[in-house]
């Protein structure tokens, strides 16, 4: 079933949009260079507001088909009104606007040093990113004239519920410990739902995924330190149940906004994941721990890096970090007669 765009074309724009092709661990990260229309508001959270309300046609005709593909992802530069920031990002997906990408991160880190957008400086060069969950601290490895690896600390990543039950249908009373790191997920093995990360089709680990975010979504009520806007819960990621300590990676597949499957281990979800074993005591921060993405295999890492309050919640700051690589460059063009020219999903 298609689901289209059905914005008239008396309110369409003119469109010609420049775009950077990245990916992150195999997700793919379309940064935005040139030819959105300008953004209003004075914060971010005001900036995302705005584009969601006034601008969203473009954010279907970008990650939509036939320009993108259901599991596309994209992140769009705007002025900071964080002072101590260098840039500031939306970011946004098949079905809106998230608040955190730590894949897209990691991508935009290497943007931002190879644009000169900040001044290159070896072994690795400093930045911040404003997201709309908050500032973002980057160190890009920088030899040679050539970026590398990328490493971050979000905003505070914090617990939310351990061993939450919930009734997911066709799969049973389950317990999924719930943390955000950056947004809000659902942790819980595979043995719960009848999988196999190692052997299960995407398309099985996907619905079992979203069966779960839905079932969390009505039985559990939540709450962001600071901004209600913040308080939505953006998937579920199921692992393989290997919490305690092991060099060798643990996998785990992260679904995210209308079903999409991350390619990658998945930037906020690593974080909010830290933070669940953080407090369960089955990570140190002296050990950096793998984590593996099902369905690509590629991995990042991510660790503890120090205690901290936020709000009423007991948090911890975590240190992700990973490798973006360029695809390429695409400008994208509209045609006024094109039936589709706005977008439409196949699911």
């Amino acid at each position: 079933m298609a689901e289209k765009s059905t914005l008239s074309d008396s309110k369409s724009p003119p469109f010609v949009i420049k775009t950077v092709e990245m990916h992150t661990g195999g997700e793919p990260v379309r940064i935005i260079t040139e030819g959105y229309p300008k953004i209003q508001g004075k914060t971010i959270l005001e900036k995302r507001a705005y584009v969601r309300d006034n601008l969203d046609v473009f954010r279907k005709r970008l990650m939509w088909e036939p320009r993108g593909h259901y599991d596309m992802y994209g992140a769009l530069l705007v002025e900071p009104d964080d002072k101590n920031a260098d840039i500031g990002v939306l970011f946004m997906d098949n079905k809106g606007y998230s608040s955190m990408c730590g894949h897209a991160s990691i991508g935009l880190g290497r943007y931002v040093v190879d644009k000169g957008i900040v001044a290159a400086t070896s072994p690795q060069t400093e930045l911040v990113i404003q997201c709309p969950t908050g500032p973002v601290k980057m160190w890009v490895d920088y030899q040679d004239g050539r970026s590398g690896r990328v490493r971050f600390h979000s905003v505070p990543a914090f617990v939310f519920a351990l061993d939450q039950e919930v009734d997911v249908p066709d799969y049973g009373r389950v317990k999924v410990d719930i943390a955000y790191g950056g947004a809000f997920y659902a942790f819980l093995p595979d043995s719960s739902l009848g999988l196999d990360l190692r052997t299960a089709p995407v398309q099985a680990v996907r619905t079992a995924a979203t069966a779960v975010t839905e079932a969390v979504k009505k039985a559990v009520p939540l709450r962001h330190p600071e901004h209600p806007d913040l308080a939505f819960f953006y998937g579920t990621i199921i692992t393989d149940g290997r919490d305690e300590y092991d060099p060798t990676p643990t996998v785990q597949t992260s679904v995210f906004g209308d079903a999409s499957v991350d390619r990658s281990p998945c930037g906020s979800g690593t974080t909010a994941r830290v933070a669940v074993l953080h407090r369960r005591g089955q990570i140190e921060p002296s050990k950096a721990r793998q984590f593996a993405s099902g369905p690509t295999g590629s991995v990042m890492t991510g660790r503890p890096v120090r205690e901290t309050k936020w709000g009423e919640f007991d948090a911890v700051i975590v240190e992700v970090a990973g490798n973006a690589y360029y695809t390429g460059t695409a400008e994208s063009t509209v045609e006024p007669d094109d039936p589709l020219k706005n977008g439409f999903l196949v699911k």
